[in-house]
Formats: structure tokens, C-alpha cells, sequence
């Protein structure tokens, strides 16, 4: 059975606009204008036990707006979705003991306390006793590489990268079998970002939580997410695996050749579609391609340098984005 599943999901919010000038303010303060705006349009999928699950889109593409209604905090215009088998707007207090949502731009830790007393609290309102509680954090704690003196500071002076490590502890401390995460490495520096991710993953792989990722960083759901749902103006426009995802958009690779001499076109040509940089030039070529381009490089054009690399995941995601726009259109 799935652990999260999503049937036809929408949602429709009404949005006043108001039109320029001053008559029209007033006009507009008397009898509102207001128009529909659909930030989910009938979205369905299903994510079963231990899968990790990331989300992208491009802002506005409704990536947020569907983990709030999965995560309860949204009604859905129609359709429906399930957690664990309940619906989540229901709020019933033992199903929201068995999630969590982490938002990379919103906290849950107070800000003028140390995290430790805010933990205590959160562990109060979940029914963990003390030494439950207390071993939890320490492993936690022990896994995000967290010295137990940041812990006792005053959540306002710690940095991004510590405030957000113990943001994570907070949302973790009850154990929740289903976890949401939107933008949780958003504004932390590369080592920082790291750190999570190897956190998150070890996570993962240690408890089978289910896990639902949003990030504009391209590297958080390389590294964590074997597969991926695709968000586009509210519609959700692919669900599969992330490799044949980026083998479907990007089915070539790039040879990159440097050189310390002049090399005519003409010669480039011959071999495969080219595009001059800096240094040298990159061929485009099919996988199948590679070995036979790449001996012929060496063997005809003789560069100083050679490299093969695929082409880069944040190019192949911003192409699906405008592809869609364009079809849409």
C-alpha cells in the first residue's frame, strides 16, 4: 500500500486584483475584483515506504502548495490525497505524531531560547519522556555533526547552517514515518549543504522514512532522490526515475578539447556538432558515439587536452521547464 498517494489532486485560491489609478482603488475598496488562480491542477501520484522522492518545478509551479495539502495544512479545492492511510486535513493528533514538514524558509525552534529547551517542549507536545528524548537528540545530534554547546545557545545567534541542523533535529525527534522537505538546504553554504545531504540519506537508509525533497538546488536531489516528480504551472508533467529522466532529456554527452594550436572548423565539423569556448571547443555526441569521437579527436585534431562529462543537470531541468512553457503556449 502506498504511504503517501495523491488522487486528482487541486487547488484553487482566489486572488483580489486591483486595478491602477485612484477611481479604480476606490472602486475596488467597495467591490472587490477577484480571480481564480490554480496553483495544483489535477495531480496524481503515489510514493511508497523508504522511497526518497524529489519534487522540482520552477517558482509558482505549485511544488509548495501540494506537500501543504499533503502535509495537512491546505484543504484541496477536489480530489484528495492520503498520508499513511488518513486524510491529513483532518489533523487527527496520532497521525500527526507519525509526520513532519521542514521548511528551509520557516522555523519551529524559539527564537530567544537555546534549542535544548525548545526540544523539550516539542518532546512534551509529541508525549516523548525525558530519556527518550534525551538519547533521541543525542544521536541526532551525533549524526548532524552538532556540538552540544551550539545546542544550548540562544537559537538567534547561531548561524544558518547550525540554526537549520537544529531545525532538522526538532522535526526528526518524534521519529515521523513520512517527512517533508521544502528548501531545507535553501541559503546555507556548499559545505553546510553537503553535511545535510549525507545526513539526510544516511537518515533515509537507517529508518526507511519516506521522504518528499523540494529543492532549486540540482545537487540535493542528484545525490538523494532516485526518482522525481516534475511540477510545471501547476501540473505535474513527469514521475519516474531521475537517470532516465536525464537520459530521455539529454541523450549525448559532451567531449570537451582543449588545444595550444589553431584548428579549422572544416576539421571540427567533420567530426560532430561543435561549439568553440575559451579554450578549445565541445562536441555534442551521442553516448553510443563517444569512444569512436573521442579517438578521432586524438587521433585528427591532436589536443593538448581532452575530458568527456554530461551535460550539466541544471541545464537538462531549465530545458524540460521551457519545453513545457513553450507547449503549454
Amino acid at each position: 500500500m502506498a504511504v503517501v498517494s495523491a488522487q486528482s489532486l487541486h487547488k484553487t485560491f482566489q486572488v483580489s486584483r486591483r486595478p491602477p489609478g485612484l477611481w479604480a482603488s476606490v472602486k475596488h475598496f467597495v467591490h472587490r475584483q477577484c480571480e481564480d488562480v490554480h496553483a495544483v491542477r489535477d495531480v496524481s501520484f503515489s510514493v511508497e515506504r523508504g522511497e526518497f522522492v524529489g519534487v522540482l518545478g520552477s517558482n509558482g509551479a505549485g511544488k509548495t502548495t501540494t506537500l501543504k495539502m499533503l502535509a495537512g495544512l491546505l484543504r484541496p479545492t477536489s480530489g484528495g490525497c492520503e498520508v499513511l492511510g488518513v486524510d491529513p486535513f483532518r489533523r487527527r493528533r496520532d497521525h500527526l505524531k507519525r509526520i513532519s514538514l521542514v521548511m528551509g524558509n520557516r522555523q519551529q525552534l524559539i527564537w530567544d531560547l537555546p534549542a535544548l529547551d525548545s526540544y523539550r517542549i516539542h518532546a512534551a507536545l509529541y508525549d516523548i519522556d525525558d530519556g527518550d528524548a534525551r538519547q533521541r537528540v543525542g544521536a541526532l545530534r551525533e549524526m548532524l555533526g552538532l556540538d552540544d554547546d551550539i545546542l544550548q545557545q540562544p537559537v538567534r545567534k547561531l548561524s544558518l547552517g547550525q540554526r537549520m541542523k537544529a531545525e532538522l533535529v526538532a522535526a526528526l525527534l518524534h521519529q515521523p514515518e513520512v517527512i517533508f522537505l521544502d528548501e531545507p538546504t535553501l541559503g546555507l553554504d556548499v559545505a553546510v549543504q553537503h553535511a545535510l545531504r549525507d545526513f539526510l540519506k544516511a537518515y533515509n537508509q537507517e529508518t526507511q522514512a519516506t521522504v518528499l525533497l523540494t529543492s532549486h538546488y540540482m545537487a540535493d536531489v542528484v545525490e538523494l532522490c532516485p526518482r522525481i516528480l516534475l511540477f510545471q504551472d501547476g501540473g505535474m508533467t513527469y514521475d519516474g526515475s531521475l537517470q532516465s529522466f536525464l537520459e530521455e532529456k539529454a541523450p549525448h554527452r559532451l567531449v570537451e578539447a582543449h588545444f595550444d594550436h589553431d584548428v579549422d572548423d572544416v576539421d571540427l565539423q567533420r567530426i560532430a556538432p561543435f561549439a568553440r569556448t575559451e579554450r578549445g571547443v565541445v562536441f555534442e555526441v551521442a553516448r553510443s558515439d563517444v569512444a569512436e569521437v573521442t579517438a578521432e579527436v586524438l587521433r585528427s585534431l591532436r589536443p593538448q587536452d581532452l575530458s568527456v562529462r554530461d551535460v550539466d543537470v541544471d541545464d537538462i531541468v531549465r530545458g524540460a521547464f521551457q519545453a513545457s512553457a513553450e507547449g503549454a503556449a
